[in-house]
């Protein structure tokens, strides 16, 4: 805002400092052209032999003639310039009856003094603004560059969020992946377990009922190794669902087949054998199903919380990210604001200052030959010899 105020009361006071400037030139390039006409005609070579005739032993008619020739002859030029207020005081007091070259060569001091005082301003007014723009460019070329460097900031930033975006999106699908896949390997776990269950109940059971009919079938053919059953025993009607029906009466006597109930009990015992190795291989498999599954979830779980934990990480990387994005846009859009207006103000500042840049040495050089020619004009209205001033300079440039 502070700054915003200054261009503006800076535009104000260089445009009130223009118009002045610009009535100032005008005046002052009128009166340099009076002055010079002026002194061109003090300077004149019929001037001069008159003042070379008068002025050593002047008498008090060449006095006259030559103050009310020079008199009539400085105003006809001054008649020509009009405008510039100094200008017209000369002519009033040349219209003067009783008109003093003194006077005269006062206003010619004074003239002198101003246009020194002038090109004092000149000077200032040159180095002012040879300062104030070579700053202003400065300003100008910082500005642009914090606008480069804050246009790849949003740039970076707006790509910065867009990758936050798919990370968070992946990673979200990718826990969701991950429970779908737990969900579905607990069920099929829970499944194998069932099947396993299932399996290994029926083989016990039925190893149990290999091993009742071959304890019933022992109780008949080898006594010795029957086995009484326990307290408990099977009902009769289960046993009578898993035991064959008795043999048919016969009229004759019976005879044990002893050798063939061997090979049937051996046939049992290759039964129970090889439920027995069903049984351990699912045991087994169990197991390793189990650890496997155990292992499966102890893998998802750490890799959710990870997965949570980076989507945690890049939601807060991702906030912080939008708002250095936001607080960059602004920057971007206040320096960009800053950045027009300071090369409006280096216009203006060109519109004020080009012109005396590019006239200053011309001016300068106009201005110093006007007051050597003013000095030259004083030396002979105060009674010098003019032509002594010429050879003194020639002799002076020789050296």
């Amino acid at each position: 805002m502070e700054d915003t105020q200054f261009l503006k009361d800076l535009e104000k006071d260089c445009k009130t400092k223009d118009d002045e400037w610009a009535v100032i030139c005008q005046l002052r390039a009128q009166e340099l052209l009076a002055i010079g006409d002026t002194i061109k005609l003090l300077n004149d070579d019929d001037a001069l032999d008159l003042f070379k005739k008068t002025l050593p032993t002047p008498s008090l008619l060449q006095i006259t003639f030559t103050g009310k020739a020079l008199k009539q002859s400085a105003l006809a030029v001054l008649k020509k310039h009009k405008g510039d207020f100094r200008l017209n005081l000369i002519a009033l007091a040349l219209k003067g009856k009783k008109v003093s070259f003194d006077k005269v060569i006062t206003m010619i001091d004074e003239m002198s003094a101003l246009l020194k005082s002038e090109q004092v301003q000149d000077n200032d007014k040159k180095a002012y603004c040879e300062q104030l723009i070579d700053t202003t460019e400065d300003k100008v070329k910082e500005l642009e560059l914090s606008v480069s460097d804050l246009s790849k900031a949003v740039a970076d930033a707006k790509e910065g969020v867009a990758t936050l975006a798919e990370e968070l999106e992946s990673l979200a699908a990718g826990i969701k992946a991950l429970d779908k896949q737990v969900a579905e390997g607990t069920e099929q776990r829970k499944e194998e377990h069932a099947d396993s269950t299932e399996t290994l109940t029926s083989d016990n059971a039925a190893k149990e009922l290999i091993g009742f009919a071959k304890n019933r079938m022992n109780k008949f053919y080898n006594p010795k190794m029957y086995k009484a059953p326990p307290a408990r025993e099977m009902s009769e009607e289960a046993f009578a669902q898993v035991a064959p029906p008795p043999p048919p009466e016969t009229a004759g006597a019976y005879a044990k087949k002893g050798g063939e109930s061997g090979g049937v009990i051996a046939m049992m015992d290759t039964m129970v054998a090889d439920l027995d190795k069903e049984i351990q291989e699912i045991t087994v498999a169990e197991k390793e199903a189990q650890s496997e599954y155990e292992q499966f979830m102890k893998d998802s779980a750490t890799k959710r919380a990870q997965d949570a934990k980076s989507i945690e990480d890049k939601e807060g990387a991702k906030a912080d990210l939008e708002a250095k994005l936001l607080k960059d846009k602004e920057a971007k859009t206040s320096t960009m604001k800053e950045a027009m207006a300071t090369h409006e103000f280096l216009a203006d500042v060109h519109g004020d200052c080009d012109w005396l840049l590019t006239n200053f040495d011309t001016r300068k050089t106009a201005r110093a030959g006007e007051i050597d020619a003013m000095t030259k004009a004083k030396a002979v209205l105060s009674g010098a010899d003019y032509s002594l001033i010429q050879r003194s300079e020639v002799q002076h440039h020789r050296m």
